[in-house]
């Protein structure tokens, strides 16, 4: 069976040879309840496709901002209060999350909660739409955005998952229902979202469709992988893929323009985390110590740059290069943010000449001279700027569209935005802070 996307008309966010829609920054009209049994049996992996064709729904376009408020303390920020219960003759539905996640390029992000989804811009913050379910059901462990698209996978979860576990599901917010599903034997860890693939990865196993028409592309086999890790590259022009290979601490990047696989030992324990630049040609990587972030050049596996987090171990949450490649972000649950100036570009300048109108260097200890005699630790490099939160809490990281500055989400509902200062470095300093669980209705 052949699937096509309806075409839309919306020359920004093109699939080819369909297109789509782009996603309004206000709210969707309500929509029925899709719910299909989670209970239902686990058929074969495979395409499993679906689709069902409704006629589209319209936006509405009400707009307003939400206030923004500000932390004179820039030494430690505290998680944003918890929302008050709404003024409502029926009690509030409890809010619970179980993903978060930025889109491609960091504008959006998408929320998933025991009775559905939510999907909010960056920069104004705002709740531009949110899907919620009945009562008893809903919930969704995973949504993938596809830039500002309309189209959205998602996949069930929590408590009472509104889809089987094992399914992705194609959900169109323009035709308010889901469109497609693709089933699989086993339980989705993730989605990966490209405007041409979706990259499903289970357990032990990565699947590569084509997006237009669902067939199936490439299977790639894992070490298991309960995080669903997995990053694919944006650019029009390349595909990269990068995922864990089959041994402790090993990755593996497939270029599919030049059919070519690259195996990567990048650490001794096992990945924990990693991130690609938007062009997929510089991979960072983190293991389960979490002390150290590596940076790869993915077409050749050279080792580029190695900065330090810290000296103790640490979950890493969360990588995310610059638009620019320039700088690197850290989440890990020590509670501090970390952001380091990569310098890959100036790593052939002579470090003897100074000038303080050029981005601060990564600092590094003042017995580096004794590299290689000492421990490492005191040749690292360092981060330049940071942002203290709550120790514990899990929070992910990604860079603003204004310049120098990272937003910063909480698996407690919170959204701070801060500014680094790319000279002096030292803390960053907070411009908004919201708690995007508040029940107020989407605008």
């Amino acid at each position: 069976m052949i699937y096509h996307l309806q075409p839309l008309n919306y020359p920004k966010c093109q699939l080819d040879p369909q297109s789509m829609a782009t996603l309004s920054a206000y709210s969707s009209p309500p929509w029925p309840n899709p719910n299909p049994n989670p209970n239902s049996n686990i058929p074969p992996e495979g395409n499993g496709l679906s689709p069902s064709i409704m006629p589209q729904d319209q936006f509405d376009n009400p707009q307003t901002d939400m206030p923004s408020n500000s932390n004179p303390n820039p030494n430690f920020h505290t998680p944003v209060s918890p929302p008050p219960p709404p003024a409502s003759s029926s009690p509030p539905l409890p809010i619970s999350l179980l993903h978060l996640s930025f889109n491609q390029d960091a504008g959006c992000f998408a929320a998933g909660t025991e009775h559905g989804f939510r999907i909010y811009n960056c920069d104004p913050f705002r709740e531009i739409f949110r899907r919620e379910f009945e009562r008893g059901g809903g919930g969704i462990a995973v949504v993938e955005m596809l830039f500002r698209c309309n189209i959205l996978a998602l996949v069930g979860g929590g408590t009472n998952p509104q889809y089987p576990l094992n399914k992705v599901m194609i959900w169109d917010d323009h035709q308010s229902r889901c469109i497609g599903e693709l089933s699989f034997r086993s339980e989705v860890r993730s989605v990966k979202l490209r405007r041409d693939r979706i990259i499903v990865v289970l357990e032990q196993k990565i699947f590569v469709y084509n997006f237009s028409d669902l067939k199936l592309m490439h299977q790639i086999e894992t070490i298991t992988n309960p995080k669903g890790l997995c990053a694919v590259s944006q650019g029009a022009t390349s595909l990269v893929l990068v995922c864990p290979g089959l041994q402790k601490g090993q990755v593996r990047v497939e270029h599919y323009g030049s059919k070519r696989t690259k195996f990567i030992m990048a650490h001794d324990s096992r990945i924990a985390c990693f991130a690609l630049t938007q062009d997929g040609q510089l991979l960072a990587t983190a293991s389960s110590k979490g002390t150290l972030v590596r940076i790869f050049n993915t077409a050749d596996g050279a080792l580029l740059r190695e900065v330090r987090r810290g000296a103790d171990r640490a979950e890493i949450y969360s990588l995310a290069f610059s638009s620019t490649a320039q700088w690197l972000a850290v989440s890990s649950d020590k509670g501090t943010v970390h952001v380091f100036n990569l310098k890959i570009n100036q790593a052939e300048q002579p470090h003897n000449n100074v000038d303080l109108n050029h981005p601060a260097a990564s600092p590094t200890s003042s017995l580096s001279f004794f590299k290689g005699v000492l421990p490492k630790y005191f040749s690292s490099e360092w981060s330049v700027a940071q942002f203290r939160l709550l120790e514990g809490s899990q929070y992910i990281v990604a860079f603003g569209h204004q310049k120098n500055t990272v937003v910063i989400l909480g698996m407690d509902g919170s959204f701070y935005r801060c500014e680094f200062d790319p000279v002096n470095g030292g803390e960053m300093t907070q411009l908004h802070c919201h708690n995007f669980l508040k029940p107020e209705p989407a605008f």
